[in-house]
């Protein structure tokens, strides 16, 4: 690494505060309210439907449930409806037989029949033909299906979960969706909230992420630098954390010595954020620490031996604490934006913090001298 000590951050320091559940990395609030809701809807059979941005990992939630459901030894399989073919859609779910139509030239099961004992995950249900909807609402109520061409009917024994990255009520309601699968899906649902709006999670998240790219490229990343993680911090990651993850895959492999710095992440994402970063600059240089009332016992003595930095760092510390740890909450009571506030507790070494009624306040130690 190159510059002094204090420019970097640890890996096993921004992982702080943060812990692994089947696979995941759960650091946010609201990330932690996503694994309550899948911890208490995991050992019942009842379908599921995830809902979330491209790349929160509907995928691994799906897998998390299926561990923590009755079956976990039984089989996992995914179907992407995306990549059904219409003319094919109900052969590919339900199965066929022999002589059913051109080219059916043996029995097939389907994905249905395929995951019998276990669960089926069907990934992009938003993209499932209409016309084959009331035939999966009616798989889904009685367990039942009809291969096509067959007379018999098959009862499997399965956890149906759904995901998508579409507003399945705006679909209802443009007609694209029946009404009454949607209803019959989404009687038990877990909203995955997009890495923008769990901001608090990213250095935790890079860290890791770091770590495993590392091993896979038998590299040693032992830290990441303040300025890169402000970056990381303040962009809006469209592609959540898939996006984060190749970012960070990028940036090993391009790392020549033991640290992650700035210049190391993708241009697109340094192109995309210059704006974002000038802007909070520009906030942070106007802004001041804001007065206590007089009497108030929370004066900031402003002297050759209390920086403003330091100033700084109280009144943020101070409005995590009467926010209870929200950053949107302490950007209101600061008057400045919640991604500026991001930035600072990134940049003052607060981003790992879980109860910031335990950090020291830099003014109480200056008041004695």
């Amino acid at each position: 690494m190159d510059g002094t000590a204090r420019n970097w951050i640890s890996l096993a320091e921004l992982k702080q505060g943060s812990y692994e559940r089947d696979e995941m990395l759960v650091r946010s609030e609201p990330f932690r309210r996503v694994i309550r809701t899948l911890e208490l809807l995991g050992p019942h059979k009842s379908t599921v439907l995830i809902q979330g941005e491209s790349g929160t990992g509907k995928e691994l939630i799906a897998q998390a449930l299926h561990r923590a459901g009755r079956n976990p030894d039984g089989p996992f399989i995914i179907f992407n409806c995306s990549n059904l073919v219409d003319s094919l859609a109900e052969s590919q779910l339900f199965g066929h037989v022999r002589g059913a139509f051109t080219d059916a030239r043996e029995d097939t099961i389907g994905f249905f029949r395929s995951a019998d004992g276990g669960t089926l995950f069907l990934d992009e249900i938003g993209e499932l033909p209409l016309s084959l909807q009331p035939k999966l609402l009616r798989a889904v109520e009685t367990h039942e299906i009809q291969p096509v061409g067959s007379a018999r009917s098959y009862r499997v024994k399965l956890r149906l979960i759904a995901a998508t990255n579409r507003d399945l009520r705006q679909m209802v309601n443009q007609n694209a969706f029946r009404t009454d699968l949607y209803y019959r899906l989404a009687a038990a649902s877990i909203l995955i909230p997009p890495l923008r709006e769990r901001r608090e999670a990213i250095s935790a998240l890079a860290a890791r992420f770091a770590e495993q790219a590392a091993n896979d490229c038998g590299k040693r990343i032992n830290a990441i630098s303040r300025d890169a993680l402000e970056r990381l911090v303040a962009y809006d990651w469209p592609g959540n954390l898939r996006e984060l993850r190749h970012a960070i895959e990028s940036a090993v492999m391009l790392a020549e010595n033991d640290g992650i710095d700035s210049d190391l992440l993708p241009f697109p994402l340094l192109e995309q954020q210059s704006s974002i970063v000038q802007r909070q600059a520009a906030e942070e240089a106007r802004w001041e620490p804001p007065k206590a009332a007089a009497g108030s016992g929370e004066s900031i003595f402003l002297s050759s031996s209390y920086s403003l930095d330091d100033a700084i760092r109280a009144a943020l510390i101070r409005a995590l604490r009467q926010s209870n740890g929200n950053c949107h909450h302490a950007a209101k009571l600061l008057g400045i934006s919640r991604y500026t506030v991001y930035r600072m507790t990134a940049r003052y070494g607060l981003g790992q913090v879980r109860n910031y009624r335990e950090v020291p306040d830099p003014a109480m130690g200056r008041r004695s001298a």
